[in-house]
């Protein structure tokens, strides 16, 4: 078993761009004549600003991630992407669990849905990740013993936790991205998936550059 702190985001599909939301556009008016993707700042940026937005739907990102369960389950909340995720059922899992490094604070000062992020004292945070990592040992020794007694792998992964990391393929339109990245890119969201949406993020403004810049100017 491993233990990591970083969330996993390669792009393994793109299919459009900028030009392609400017094609889609122009259809509606010119027809088959607008058979020919052309980029165009001042239409993509007047289709942002005015919210028609479907345009941006023909361009389509696929990625692999390499996540924790629990940040998988806040993806999957969206309802905005197809996913195929690894099952535990039909395979064993392979024991690389996610510890948060020192960066990440871990402790909640406010209410719940109004509160803040804080560190730690460094002993006390320190003492905090060990507890992880052992209750994550303890749980990966469980697992492999039911295997071992014959346990099917669909009742064996009943004791694995959810920061244990799963793979996925996501894919996503462009506009439906914009949705999910000013949701989870933004202080409000949890840290995990908002390392996720970071790379997401980078990945969007480099395939859509004209697209990316006015979705970030009509904000």
């Amino acid at each position: 078993m491993k233990f990591h702190s970083d969330m996993k985001v390669e792009l393994v599909d793109f299919m459009g761009g900028d030009g392609r939301v400017v094609q889609a556009a122009r259809t509606s008016t010119l027809g088959a004549a607008a058979s020919e993707p052309r980029e165009s700042a001042g239409l993509i940026n007047f289709l942002v600003r005015e919210r028609h937005e479907v345009p941006i739907e023909h361009s389509v990102f696929t990625f692999r991630l390499e996540i924790p369960i629990f940040v998988s389950r806040q993806l999957v909340k969206h309802r905005i992407t197809s996913i195929s995720e690894e099952s535990g059922r039909y395979r064993e899992m392979d024991g690389q669990f996610y510890i948060p490094n020192l960066d990440r604070p871990l402790s909640q000062v406010g209410k719940t849905g109004d509160y803040n992020m804080v560190h730690l004292d460094p002993e006390d945070a320190g003492r905090a990740l060990a507890e992880m990592q052992y209750a994550c040992r303890s749980a990966w020794l469980t697992y492999t013993t039911l295997l071992n007694d014959g346990v099917a792998k669909e009742v064996a992964r009943m004791v694995l936790p959810v920061n244990l990391y799963s793979s996925m393929y996501l894919t996503i339109n462009a506009r439906s991205l914009m949705n999910f990245l000013s949701l989870r890119n933004e202080h409000h969201a949890q840290w995990e998936i908002r390392e996720v949406a970071k790379q997401m993020d980078d990945i969007f403004a480099e395939k859509m550059p004209l697209t990316f810049a006015a979705w970030k100017s009509n904000a």
